[in-house]
């Protein structure tokens, strides 16, 4: 099981003295933030991709090949790659050379996104999210496993004898996740190319998430690649700690008092409702395991711990407080007998592509 950090990358006011860092300071924070996590034993940092304010995620790779060259060992990832907007020519062409920048430290999680004007900014329509997802995504696992493409579709122009460089390391593609929330054919998806599926589900109720994650599942074994069990299923989460709870929901509290996402629901309200784990390391241990109740086996599970204005010195202290009192037993309780059928890491992993075959919903 892989455990990690992921970080969109937003620039919000302190909520206590409303600073809010620039840019500069924003991106050095992150690439901060990723090499702590390899210190503190981390598997994964993951960043998010967002061409909105008050973000400055737009230009992942170029942000995770410099956090490549300021570590040796964690996987870096995103969270998530943008199929739909992005050509997929160019994240075959980037992600290809950050696998060879990182020494085969790289995989992907693509995603719709959730920010609806980002579409025609790239020339594109939201309504058309879904196709664009599926065609996009058949494209790039050609351009990894193929070379002299002929190709035509409806989202993109034609491409005739194309090869697109470099090649992926090892002529191995990097490892492919599916992000989703709320959209069943990108389950669906993920499940046909036995990929991994992973439910940012931070903001949903675990019912919601069980039944995404069932379906993954189901569809999984259906298309003949492993036992539901075995498929490669990963979540998002949200923790605060502190020695004692009432201490961990008042600070947090401070943190996210005004923050839309909550809803108007106070933390204990919100953790009852979504997956959010705020506590001593023990609540906060078992509100995580709790995860397996309905989701099953994991894969992998990120932690986001700095959005929202969180001031960089906290999101430090939670990062080390997370790695020393909750990963030492979630590692130990959460890590499954059964292996998963489709390897995490790009090594020992060259699937055929089909260019012929698209996911479908029978």
């Amino acid at each position: 099981m892989q455990i990690g950090i992921f970080s969109i990358g937003d620039r919000r006011p302190d909520p206590l003295t409303g600073h809010i860092l620039d840019d500069a300071a924003r991106l050095a924070q992150m690439v901060d933030q990723a090499v702590a996590a390899e210190s503190a034993g981390y598997d994964v940092y993951a960043i998010g991709e967002h061409h909105n304010l008050p973000f400055v995620t737009s230009s992942q790779t170029t942000l995770l090949g410099f956090i490549a060259a300021r570590t040796s060992s964690i996987l870096l990832s995103t969270a998530t790659t943008l199929i739909t907007t992005n050509d997929p020519v160019k994240i075959a062409e980037d992600f290809a050379t950050l696998q060879h920048l990182s020494r085969g430290r790289a995989d992907l999680m693509l995603g719709r996104g959730n920010t609806g004007p980002v579409y025609p900014w790239f020339g594109k329509d939201v309504r058309e999210g879904v196709p664009l997802s599926i065609e996009n995504y058949a494209l790039l696992r050609r351009l990894w496993t193929e070379e002299n493409i002929d190709w035509t579709g409806t989202h993109r122009t034609a491409l005739t004898g194309f090869t697109s460089v470099p090649r992926p390391l090892d002529e191995t593609p990097p490892f492919v996740w599916h992000g989703s929330v709320r959209t069943p054919e990108i389950a669906e998806q993920a499940a046909y190319y036995g990929d991994g599926f992973f439910s940012n589900h931070i903001f949903a109720p675990p019912a919601h998430t069980e039944r995404m994650v069932r379906l993954y599942r189901e569809r999984f074994e259906h298309y003949g690649h492993g036992a539901a069990e075995q498929a490669v299923v990963g979540l998002g989460a949200q923790a605060f700690i502190r020695p004692r709870s009432q201490d961990a929901i008042a600070e947090y509290s401070t943190y996210v008092a005004d923050s839309p996402t909550m809803g108007g629901y106070s933390v204990p309200e919100y953790m009852r409702v979504t997956p959010l784990a705020v506590g001593s390391p023990q609540e906060v241990i078992d509100k995580i395991l709790s995860y397996r109740d309905y989701a099953g086996p994991l894969a992998r599970l990120l932690f986001n711990l700095d959005s929202g204005g969180m001031p960089p010195v906290i999101a430090t202290e939670q990062l080390e407080l997370l790695a020393t009192e909750v990963l030492p037993t979630l590692r130990r309780e959460m890590t499954s007998s059964l292996p998963p059928a489709v390897p995490l890491l790009h090594t020992d992993r060259v699937r055929a592509a089909s260019k012929d075959l698209q996911p479908t919903l029978d």
